[in-house]
């Protein structure tokens, strides 16, 4: 029987092994366990979770298992396909049978849907023109991009228009740079809100281009079965892309990454602005300011003539459509490329790798981006990204839930309301007798709200909407700080802005571009009165990253009562008033509803998932517990291989205590001192400490350095310190890995070394203790030094354990929270959080908890594989 059953397991895993043939060596057994968990998992559908410790092959698992899906889907589909038509003869009448899945019978074959899509374009008369309705919605999505090619019509007998060599030579004055188009609402006017236009001005593509990008969509079928593989940092993606050029798929599958405009922007003017905020600006704003230029005159059979005018992009790498269409052949031909690939064929072709990518997207079947790419509804309509019947594989999802309401979450500082008050006051005093009925009435309307919002910051008790609460905010000196919280209707009514229709008001700032023109003369102003001494153009971009942060809150202010909090932090630094107004987001499962209703599958895979019950509550609570599909695999790291220490006393006898009230003790800390001196004399090569933050890795730094410590540690190994800076971070890894590695080569016998490794002092939560592997030499000790337990006086924290503890819940009204945080008091701020947790009874406190040990699992599973 024993043998009957080996024999029985080993013909299994030989099929499996078969079946993931693209796994680029034999794979071992808890490896075909995963591809094998991923393959049924896709076949089921639905939401998955996948659990497999790092070092266990995780990613490679995942490739072969979900690609080998993919490629065995479309199969299956192209032979369903054929055996319908062939029942149906010649009719086309294509029908699948009713047990099949919902979304393998809402399927449509590439070429039928092309047909219907040029059959619908002909109808509407858009073919001829070469228009590209994807590429017009992604246009038009974007808030601070124009419309980049117009028709002029030259011939109407209703009227000729001036030429446009006559229209460049007039000057033009601040009126008509400035001014704005006259504009009614749907309430005033027949024109659904839209701007009042000219009539003879139309937006269409030119037919050269759009003829030609139809025809490269022609020859380039689009993908109607994707994965899309999203992990937390561009490093993460491109170790992904590693992976999978091990593997057949790499060659066999069109594949693209896709990334931030920071990674790829191959401008150097643009790239010199150094923050990913004021690149993405900078690009928008170069493709706003095109250059227009004419080309030939078409004439109708009606004997009207038309004369094309073209926008070409402000930004040299945009304007040369033929250099875009040579990339995207060129990414497509090739096996997969990453980022710093596709950034090099951008360089050498001389096109934007951004929009390239970009573009390539719909004839990929993988497509690798960052969370926020997919996870962002506007993102993911930015790229024109369809999940309908795709795969969505979500690594380092430990801490999805957080990260996903973190994506919804807005900030607007005094000083940025401040500034786009004062630009929107200039404009309105310069242009008020010449604006329409229309434009009077919304900027009036934007700035009552904007100096509502100021108006929460004052000192004055009747204008502060916190004074009722408490009144001795600023008793302390120059330090206090006072975080309060309270919904969003709460916080409209208090200021008395409730009244105002949010949307409407966004929805005439997108077409209005008031932004634009009240940034761009408040811009021009201050260089005139500042001189040579004002950057026109900084200050256009510093302005215009304010009015974006109150968009981005009044898009916050439109979602449901309970979806979120405002979170109000004031503060006087050196006399003068700062703080901001904060949404929090926290209905995450409303978020992850838009991606998994769209998608056929949705994978959440990480090496530490568990407790899995607070994932499904936050983002799927639809889905039972027992219905939930859940693969956990061991570590490929035998048990014995690994020992774990409880260390509660020091060398010198005194028993640890890190609790926030005690850890900063120099007696503690010299105590912590004194047995890192053990261990370095003890442990070969790598060893990594772990700190709660920043500032505390810093303080035991100090301390050691003074007290000696420091120098006695540096005798055996070198140290090394995980800078605050993600950029500066590779270098220190690489640093720290070539120590290690000039260890193991033992090193010039001329030149013999005197250290036995390297000690690498990091914080839980930064980049070393995320998606980074410590393998062999690298990490032979993991020291975690005390429990990191989230700081129980942040606000934001207590809003959402309270949000957490009450799911499931229906109407459950939260009491405003008030935190008086300065140097005497701060204590108090901490109670108050540990009474709220007390108030818990179960939810909240888990999460609590919960965070700290994910942190501590994500820390120290990456060593020793």
């Amino acid at each position: 029987m024993d043998a009957a059953t080996t024999k029985m397991e080993e013909k299994t895993i030989s099929e499996m092994e078969e079946k993931f043939s693209a796994f680029p060596f034999e794979p071992y057994r808890i490896q075909l366990d995963i591809m094998k968990a991923l393959y049924r998992s896709l076949d089921k559908g639905g939401v998955a979770m996948l659990e497999s410790p790092t070092g266990t092959g995780k990613t490679l698992s995942i490739i072969c298992s979900a690609l080998q899906w993919i490629v065995d889907r479309k199969q299956q589909l192209k032979s369903e396909t054929g055996r319908v038509s062939g029942r149906n003869g010649s009719t086309g009448d294509q029908r699948v049978s009713d047990d099949e899945p919902d979304w393998v019978r809402s399927f449509v074959p590439v070429s039928e849907r092309k047909d219907q899509k040029k059959e619908k374009a002909n109808k509407l008369g858009l073919r001829s023109w070469g228009f590209d309705k994807r590429k017009f919605r992604n246009h038009c999505r974007d808030l601070f991009s124009r419309s980049g090619e117009e028709e002029e019509d030259i011939g109407n007998q209703k009227g000729l228009v001036m030429p446009q060599k006559t229209r460049d030579t007039v000057e033009l004055n601040e009126e008509e740079e400035f001014l704005m188009e006259e504009y009614e609402s749907e309430d005033e006017g027949k024109n659904d809100g839209n701007p009042k236009r000219k009539a003879n001005n139309v937006s269409f593509s030119s037919s050269s281009d759009g003829d030609e990008e139809d025809g490269l969509r022609d020859e380039e079928e689009e993908e109607d079965l994707k994965v899309y593989f999203c992990s937390r940092t561009h490093s993460q993606l491109s170790q992904f892309i590693e992976e999978l050029r091990r593997t057949t798929f790499s060659s066999e599958l069109k594949v693209i990454c896709l990334g931030s405009r920071k990674n790829f922007c191959i401008n150097e003017e643009v790239l010199k602005l150094g923050n990913s905020a004021r690149i993405s600006e900078r690009c928008l704003e170069l493709q706003k300011h095109g250059k227009e230029e004419f080309s030939k005159t078409k004439i109708e059979g009606n004997g009207r003539r038309i004369q094309r005018k073209k926008n070409s992009s402000g930004c040299p790498m945009l304007r040369k459509p033929k250099l875009q269409r040579q990339f995207m052949n060129e990414v497509t031909r090739q096996e997969a490329l990453d980022i710093e690939d596709l950034v090099h064929l951008g360089k050498r072709i001389g096109t934007c790798p951004y929009y390239g990518s970009r573009s390539v997207v719909p004839v990929v079947s993988l497509v690798v981006l960052p969370y926020q790419s997919l996870l962002l509804k506007s993102s993911r309509e930015s790229l024109g990204l369809n999940l309908k019947n795709s795969v969505v594989i979500i690594d380092e999802a430990h801490n999805l839930a957080d990260c996903l309401t973190s994506m919804y979450d807005s900030k607007i500082t005094l000083s940025q309301l401040e500034q786009v008050h004062s630009h929107l006051e200039l404009y309105f005093e310069k242009f008020r007798k010449l604006l329409g009925a229309g434009n009077r009435r919304y900027i009036q309307t934007l700035m009552v709200i904007t100096r509502a919002f100021i108006r929460v910051f004052l000192d004055d008790k009747n204008s502060s909407i916190l004074s009722s609460s408490h009144g001795t905010e600023h008793d302390r000196g120059e330090k206090n700080v006072c975080d309060s919280s309270m919904a969003i209707n709460e916080f409209l009514f208090s200021l008395n802005i409730d009244n105002i229709n949010l949307v409407k008001l966004m929805l005439y700032i997108k077409q209005s571009n008031i932004i634009h023109k009240v940034n761009g003369y408040g811009a021009k102003l201050a260089s005139v009165q500042g001189g040579s001494m004002i950057d026109e153009d900084g200050v256009k971009e510093n302005a215009l990253s304010s009015f974006q942060a109150l968009v981005d809150f009044f898009i916050s202010l439109t979602n449901n009562d309970g979806d979120g909090r405002i979170i109000i932090s004031r503060r006087i630094c050196s006399g003068k008033q700062e703080g901001y107004i904060k949404y929090v987001m926290l209905a995450g499962e409303k978020i992850f509803s838009e991606i998994t209703n769209q998608a056929h599958a949705v994978v959440l895979a990480g090496g530490t998932l568990q407790p899995i019950e607070e994932t499904r509550t936050r983002l799927f609570p639809w889905i039972p517990p027992d219905q939930l599909n859940f693969f956990s695999c061991s570590h490929i790291v035998p048990r014995e291989s690994i020992l774990p220490i409880a260390v509660s006393h020091g060398p010198s006898g005194l028993s640890y205590d890190f609790s926030y009230s005690s850890r900063s003790s120099p007696v503690m800390i010299e105590e912590l001192g004194r047995l890192l001196c053990n261990l370095v004399t003890v442990v070969p090569e790598g060893i990594i400490v772990f700190f709660s933050s920043f500032e505390y890795e810093g303080l035991a730094h100090d301390t050691w350095k003074a007290s000696g410590i420091l120098a006695r540690i540096m005798k055996k190994k070198r140290i090394f310190r995980e800078p605050r800076s993600n950029a500066d971070v590779e270098l220190v890894l690489k640093d720290y890995k070539e120590t290690i590695v000039a260890l193991s080569a033992g090193g010039p016998k001329e030149n013999p070394i005197i250290h036995n490794g390297a000690v690498l002092l990091a914080v839980v939560g930064g980049k070393v203790s995320e998606g980074i592997n410590f393998s062999d030499g690298m990490g032979r000790c993991v020291v975690m030094v005390g429990l990191p337990y989230p700081n129980p006086s942040d606000v934001e924290l207590m809003e959402r354990i309270k949000h957490i503890e009450g799911l499931g819940e229906s109407n459950t009204r939260r009491t405003p929270v008030i935190f008086i945080n300065n140097e005497s008091c701060n204590g108090d701020a901490v109670q108050a959080g540990f009474d709220i947790l007390r108030s818990c009874k179960r939810r909240g406190r888990e999460y609590y908890e919960n965070l700290c040990m994910k942190a501590v699992n994500q820390s120290i599973e990456l060593f020793g594989t």
